[in-house]
């Protein structure tokens, strides 16, 4: 029994130092460019850089900063994954708790009578402690630990993931209403003046100065403009029931700030060196951390094809008297040692091993593939913020220009030397021009928030 003993202290001891079989996680080489492409020609100014600055520093309108803290509060994708945390480290605690010995009590009273028992047989109680343990020898369980840890981290990167996605659809939506809100009031402000225009050429017609064909080409132009209104409210309402949704609220009107010509953004953005993507990105961190726990898995696998080896100890007392539960003759104990080595299982561990391996690669893979990705996203929306800028501005040279096109038409037409037609035309064109620019500056605050979102930003709190 002795020498029982010291084996079963020399197991524990060497369970606890014992090296763990399988691959340690070393981080895949991957092809990052020394710079992104599409920076624009002249260098941002020193400073932080963009990806890690405050999603709050970013978005300076009040009424959107309120918004998106309250997304990120009540937001149901949100909650979702906060509650895939919480199963990550309950499922971290269970499998850690594979380490550790196992101790169970057990307690009963015992009075049997039949055909062969004597009469009166005494009552019989039992108390007993068991453990259980088995040695860690080759890190299996440590392994699965380190699997169910990184995917712990797995999944709060992912929460961040669904944080940063969140804080750039609110910041894009609202954006868009804005441009919305803004064409609708040039709409308006259209289908006055064309509605004035009608007007004045129906004078003329009745004074016989006009021809009814001024008169129905006035009239297209305010058609033209009060169904341009009506769209723009359905797009607006729609615009409001969609940020209502990222709110987690139920549709309904929404409290406006700047307007979308006011909103403060940086001309040039400090980007970054690529390098600091792998680091700064949440679905970057939250793929690798996968890897890390197929990885980690390989190592479970392998310690299948190795003894295992358990330990069970019991320790208790049975008698017909309290007094002797714990002393006496009553008292028992046992001590054992097993060893158990699979033979032969039909090839399972051996394929189980290999799915670990290709489960492993595709991690790996999937890694490198999000990397290379990412690197495409901040190349794609550096170029589209620089040329949305340099298009938004050449549409208000555009605008402008129809607008003293459709001024000076007017004078003409007022002193009878062009037609109406004439008026209709730069009228219509300057109309448009100024639905075209309200879009334009959208598409450059929305480039801008694609440009914040791929650099890694908005996950702060």
């Amino acid at each position: 029994m002795t020498s029982t003993r010291t084996i079963a202290a020399i197991l524990l001891v060497f369970s606890a130092t014992a090296c763990k079989v399988g691959p340690n996680y070393q981080r895949p080489a991957t092809t990052v460019p020394a710079e992104y492409r599409g920076l624009p020609p002249t260098p941002p100014p020193a400073g932080e850089q963009f990806g890690d600055m405050k999603w709050w520093t970013v978005f300076q309108d009040e009424a959107l900063q309120k918004l998106i803290k309250a997304a990120l509060q009540n937001n149901y994708d949100i909650r979702i994954a906060a509650t895939r945390v919480l199963q990550a480290e309950a499922n971290l605690g269970v499998t850690k708790a594979n380490q550790y010995p196992q101790l169970n009590g057990t307690g009963g009273i015992v009075n049997e009578r039949n055909a062969l028992t004597v009469p009166n047989a005494p009552t019989y109680g039992s108390l007993s402690i068991q453990m259980s343990y088995i040695v860690d020898f080759w890190g299996q369980f440590r392994r699965a630990t380190e699997a169910a840890r990184a995917t712990l981290l797995s999944t709060e990167y992912g929460q961040n993931v669904v944080r940063t996605t969140l804080v750039s659809s609110v910041a894009s939506n609202y954006f868009l209403l804005r441009a919305y809100d803004s064409q609708l009031k040039y709409a308006n402000e259209t289908v006055d003046a064309d509605r004035e225009i009608l007007k004045l050429n129906n004078v003329r017609f009745k004074g016989g100065e006009a021809s009814i064909m001024e008169v129905y080409q006035a009239e297209v132009l305010l058609q033209s403009a009060q169904a341009q209104v009506i769209n723009l409210r359905q797009l607006i309402e729609q615009t409001e029931n969609n940020i209502s949704t990222l709110l987690g609220e139920n549709p309904g009107p929404i409290t406006r700030g700047l307007a979308v010509t006011e909103q403060p953004h940086m001309p040039e953005v400090p980007a970054g060196l690529p390098s600091a993507l792998l680091e700064r990105r949440p679905d970057i961190r939250s793929v690798e951390e996968k890897l890390v726990a197929a990885n980690a898995n390989v190592g479970v696998a392998k310690a299948n094809f190795f003894p295992q080896f358990s330990l069970t100890g019991l320790f208790g007392a049975q008698s017909t008297a309290l007094s002797t539960f714990v002393a006496g003759p009553g008292t028992f104990w046992a001590i054992g040692l097993q060893a158990a080595q699979p033979i032969y299982e039909g090839g399972r561990i051996r394929s189980q091993y290999r799915l670990a391996w290709a489960q492993r690669d595709e991690a790996e893979l999937t890694y490198k593939k999000t990397v290379n990705e990412a690197m495409g996203e901040v190349s794609n929306s550096l170029v589209g913020y620089t040329q949305a800028r340099l298009y938004r501005m050449k549409l208000e040279e555009q605008t402008h220009s129809y607008s003293e096109a459709a001024r000076l038409s007017n004078v003409r037409f007022q002193g009878g030397v062009t037609s109406f037609l004439e008026v209709q035309y730069n009228e219509q064109q300057y109309f448009n021009s100024q639905l075209s620019l309200t879009r334009a500056w959208y598409d450059e605050l929305a480039n801008y928030v694609t440009l914040y979102q791929a650099l890694g930003g908005g996950w702060q709190q």
